[in-house]
């Protein structure tokens, strides 16, 4: 690519994150059916997730908390327990009510026009009572489904996974990693070619709200702009047209006694 073809894309990509005023009407306004407020559940295999919240062993200080939130890359590759599982899932997506006839959801994250476009899906390596592999995340019912299970130490799978992060390897000792993916017209229904800058406005919101869980429970996580679509969406099953991957966050057990190699990810700082 030509010096002069990167800048036309970086100009071109600038697009996206302009609203737009020019008048148009969306499919919501032209009285076309709403799209599912969230996908339905493909698997047999449904596993409830506990609620009691309260067990938790957390901190209560809310500044604290906020001021401890970092990104971690060093996991000690350690289990997670089920309900803190539960918990990092329903901080981030979870459901709390329903807005009129099924028209939103209300969650403990904000969504533009309560769309909350994205779906949440799991690489799951290491929680107590659950078989590795991969999962998605029903928010209705709170429960998450099997797809498809996994050999922890599936050479060729690893690879898959290190690949869909863009070769960040850090992330092979992760207890889990969270992946991301936007339902298209779920946004698009309502915003249309607006759609995609508050899509991407939302992804914050989730993660953001994950990060600060984990600051809570003593937990690392690294939010990971650099994912490949193709291989994310591959690896679940994904369309990558009408749904694809767009975001993903590994979480783990972290150490103090690793903050020195925490460090070695900043090194070029020193140079």
């Amino acid at each position: 690519m030509t010096e002069k073809e990167r800048n036309e894309r970086i100009l071109k990509s600038r697009e996206t994150i302009r609203w737009s005023g020019e008048e148009f009407d969306s499919d919501q306004k032209l009285l076309r059916p709403q799209p599912p407020l969230t996908k339905a559940a493909v698997s047999d295999v449904i596993i409830s997730l506990p609620r009691n919240f309260e067990d938790l062993s957390m901190k209560q200080d809310f500044v604290k908390i906020i001021n401890d939130r970092r990104s971690n890359r060093v996991f000690t590759d350690g289990n997670m327990d089920l309900l803190t599982l539960s918990f990092l899932l329903w901080s981030t997506q979870g459901v709390k009510g329903i807005r009129g006839n099924n028209y939103a959801t209300l969650r403990t994250v904000p969504s533009a026009g309560a769309r909350h476009p994205m779906e949440t899906y799991l690489y799951i390596r290491k929680v107590d009572g659950l078989k590795s592999g991969l999962y998605h995340y029903l928010p209705l019912e709170h429960s998450i489904e099997l797809l498809s299970e996994t050999d922890i130490n599936d050479a060729a799978f690893l690879d898959r996974v290190t690949h869909s992060v863009c070769g960040q390897k850090w992330v092979q000792k992760a207890s889990v990693i969270f992946y991301y993916s936007l339902v298209l017209y779920r946004g698009e229904w309502r915003y249309g070619f607006n759609s995609h800058r508050v899509m991407m406005i939302d992804a914050g919101h989730v993660v953001e709200n994950l990060y600060l869980s984990c600051s809570a429970l003593g937990l690392g996580t690294c939010a990971i702009a650099a994912l490949d679509t193709d291989t994310a969406s591959g690896i679940f099953g994904l369309d990558g047209v009408e749904e694809e991957m767009f975001y993903c966050a590994p979480v783990g057990t972290i150490s103090a006694e690793n903050e020195d190699k925490e460090q070695g990810f900043y090194a070029f700082l020193k140079k």
